[in-house]
């Protein structure tokens, strides 16, 4: 469980621990493989959805056998409308649900002895389609559900583009949010006599969600299992509050960054736990003028980052040190750099 994170990983990211170094890569393996089945191709009939069966997904993408069976499909859906004009454009920049990952069970007896407990795992890939994207760029913080006053300073915030994704639904779909909740809870009654742990991994867009999904089950789901995060190259999601709540409700999130990927500085600005003037309110930003500081507050962007921080550097690599900002986020960048830098 230490390598769950039950010690938030101490002593084990600097030098990285090899059995956290394979941990961390297995899980990577699981994101690949959310990547490797959607269906990409704009052209195609069957555009933003899943290519390959429940039952052969994780063969079929290509990864090692895990002894995990994937047990359920998931889809979010962008809450973007698109003007009337736009429906002038081609059929798949309007594509507002679409398949962003699935659950998968432990099923094999000789990797629960190995882990010490039957593990569950929700894969979650990035930003796929074009109002996906959308999405992501509204970067201002609104309340949790829930939770609806925003003169206070203790109300959890998070980028709204990421909740919408999480929460919303169509006529025909429920939101990631609700087909997550149950399928855990389906999952925790099924199993709930025997030691669990649910680890929740994503890349970029899919490492937000993956945070919102760990808040969202430890703070609503009643005989909760263990909740590690491992995320991949994910941008900040909430504020200082959001990171507060995150704490107390015992989730564990180790954030994996490569320090020349863009990405994981935005958005907002960052800062740290006592920078606030005299009143206990006001937000100030080191070195930014008192006018700046005030619209950055007021405009909603003041996050906060979360979790245990484990920071890689392409530059480190031989293969990398030509990379471009792209090359910088990518996930098989983030493996490279975890297997050997």
């Amino acid at each position: 469980m230490e390598y769950q994170g039950c010690r938030d990983w101490e002593g084990l990211l600097d030098p990285l621990d090899d059995t956290l170094r394979r941990e961390i890569l297995r899980y990577g393996e699981f994101v690949e493989a959310a990547y490797r089945s959607f269906d990409f191709d704009p052209s195609s009939p069957t555009y933003g959805t899943c290519k390959y069966p429940r039952s052969s997904l994780l063969a079929r993408s290509g990864i090692r056998e895990t002894g995990y069976r994937l047990t359920r499909n998931l889809r979010a859906t962008c809450s973007v409308r698109l003007p009337r004009w736009a429906r002038l454009a081609p059929g798949w920049m309007s594509t507002r649900s679409s398949w962003i990952g699935y659950v998968a069970v432990c099923q094999d007896r000789r990797e629960i002895q190995r882990l010490g407990r039957r593990d569950v795992v929700i894969a979650l890939r990035g930003t796929g389609t074009c109002l996906e994207w959308i999405e992501n760029l509204r970067a201002t913080l609104t309340c949790l559900h829930g939770h609806d006053d925003v003169t206070d300073d203790d109300t959890p915030m998070v980028e709204s583009g990421f909740l919408r994704l999480y929460t919303s639904r169509t006529a025909n779909f429920p939101s990631l949010r609700e087909m997550i909740r149950e399928e855990i809870a389906r999952v925790v009654e099924t199993y709930g006599d025997e030691p669990l742990s649910l680890t929740i991994t994503g890349h970029s867009l899919g490492a937000a969600l993956a945070t919102l999904a760990a808040y969202d089950i430890s703070s609503t789901l009643e005989g909760a299992p263990m909740v590690t995060v491992v995320s991949f190259g994910g941008p900040r999601v909430g504020n200082r509050s959001f990171r507060r709540h995150l704490e107390a409700s015992g989730t564990k999130i180790l954030r994996i960054v490569n320090s020349d990927d863009l990405v994981t500085k935005l958005p907002g600005f960052v800062v740290e736990d006592g920078d606030t003037s005299a009143d206990g309110k006001s937000i100030r930003v080191a070195g930014m003028p008192q006018w700046f500081q005030k619209s950055v507050q007021d405009a909603r962007w003041v996050y906060a980052d979360v979790g245990r921080e484990l920071r890689l550097s392409s530059r480190e690599s031989p293969h990398l040190r030509e990379g471009n900002m792209a090359t910088c986020h990518e996930l098989k960048t983030y493996l490279h750099l975890v297997n050997g830098f």
